[in-house]
């Protein structure tokens, strides 16, 4: 069995967030600050992404001093509470492999300190000594405490509705950083 651990280029990767409300979406960028992937014999068997929550851009408000304010409110308590918690985990305990490149991951997903199971598809290709993985994956943010202007959580919110889902597209290369076999 060869295995190798692939070394995230958090340079080279990126996850696209899109939040939607009722009169509208937002969307964004957040940066991966590290991570890896354990394939065994070219199959996906582990691994983690850390996400650097301080890192939310939003890239669909272009006045500078809105998007200054949004940005604040998104770092703030009532969204992800960067200052406490500067990184979201995702932490992978099983891929499913459904085709050659293909794979449902399943892992542990912590946000503010709450973590909760998720799954999700992936599209892997995989060039021996690079990986690129593709996929979206969404989330219902009041599982993790984010709560404002959730219908769940609040009434007669009228067009100022937050949905409850967001996306998160992951767009993530890895470099092979070692590798070992074993003779089973």
């Amino acid at each position: 069995m060869e295995t190798i651990n692939f070394k995230i280029i958090s340079s080279n990767s990126k996850i696209d967030w899109t939040g939607r409300k009722v009169t509208g979406s937002h969307n964004g960028t957040i940066g991966i600050e590290e991570g890896h992937f354990i394939l065994i014999d070219g199959k996906i068997k582990g691994g983690n992404i850390v996400i650097n929550t301080a890192s939310i851009q939003i890239l669909d408000v272009t006045d500078s001093a809105t998007n200054a304010q949004f940005a604040g409110h998104l770092a703030s308590d009532d969204f992800f509470a960067t200052e406490k918690f500067p990184f979201a985990n995702f932490d992978i305990i099983d891929a499913k492999e459904q085709s050659d490149n293909s794979y449902f991951l399943e892992g542990n997903l912590t946000i503010k300190g709450i973590t909760h199971l998720v799954g999700f598809n992936v599209i892997i290709e995989n060039n021996r000594n690079t990986i690129s993985l593709n996929g979206k994956l969404v989330i219902d943010r009041t599982k993790y405490n984010i709560k404002f202007r959730s219908g769940n959580f609040f009434v007669d919110l009228g067009d100022t509705l937050i949905y409850n889902d967001f996306d998160l597209d992951f767009n993530i290369t890895a470099e092979a950083s070692f590798s070992s076999e074993s003779k089973n």
